[in-house]
């Protein structure tokens, strides 16, 4: 039976494109048979990465905020859904500075070689991106690329995207079919 299916909404708009498009795929995990849990990065305090190396010595960031209750859900799922939407052509603040605090996952791994402890099935863990855009024509590559990396210390397998842009109004996304659908088949992907 599939175990956590984490969903983090790096998006401040509650009702926003990627917030929607987030809750399908996590509709998709559930109906998959997973436990879904969505956390909102923007209502919580997490503050970047100092650079301090305080997790070299101990794999614990050492910064105390809002990163240090979103770690067990994280290192408890099976699957993750990073969502945000495009600011710069990157990942929004609330997004990046969490994925930064993860510097304390690739310490235990890299420097002190422990291991992330194993998910609920044994299997790798999955993952997957979705990403909306209010300009029509714009690259998804960088944000796609720091995903990646992120999920690289994660241990897991990039599983898919779902990429739109050219919808700015909130909610516009609500008229995409295709996106909507895509989005719950991604979500069904991660319990499989």
């Amino acid at each position: 039976m599939p175990g956590l299916v984490l969903g983090l909404a790096g998006s401040p708009r509650r009702r926003g494109n990627t917030s929607i498009l987030l809750d399908r795929a996590l509709a998709g995990a559930a109906d998959g048979g997973a436990r879904v849990a969505r956390i909102e990065l923007c209502q919580l305090r997490v503050a970047p990465c100092i650079a301090c190396g305080g997790c070299f010595r101990s794999g614990a960031c050492v910064v105390e905020d809002g990163f240090q209750s979103i770690l067990p859900q994280l290192l408890e799922a099976d699957a993750v859904v990073l969502a945000s939407p495009l600011y710069f052509l990157g990942l929004s603040g609330w997004a990046k500075a969490f994925i930064d605090r993860c510097q304390c996952l690739w310490a235990r791994r890299y420097i002190l070689h422990q291991p992330l402890p194993p998910t609920s099935d044994g299997r790798p863990r999955r993952a997957a991106f979705i990403s909306t855009a209010g300009t029509p024509s714009v690259p998804f590559s960088g944000a796609i690329a720091t995903v990646k990396a992120w999920l690289r210390t994660l241990d897991a397998r990039y599983l898919g995207q779902v990429l739109r842009a050219g919808v700015d109004a909130a909610g516009a996304i609500s008229g995409d079919a295709g996106a909507l659908e895509e989005a719950y088949r991604l979500g069904r992907a991660l319990t499989g």
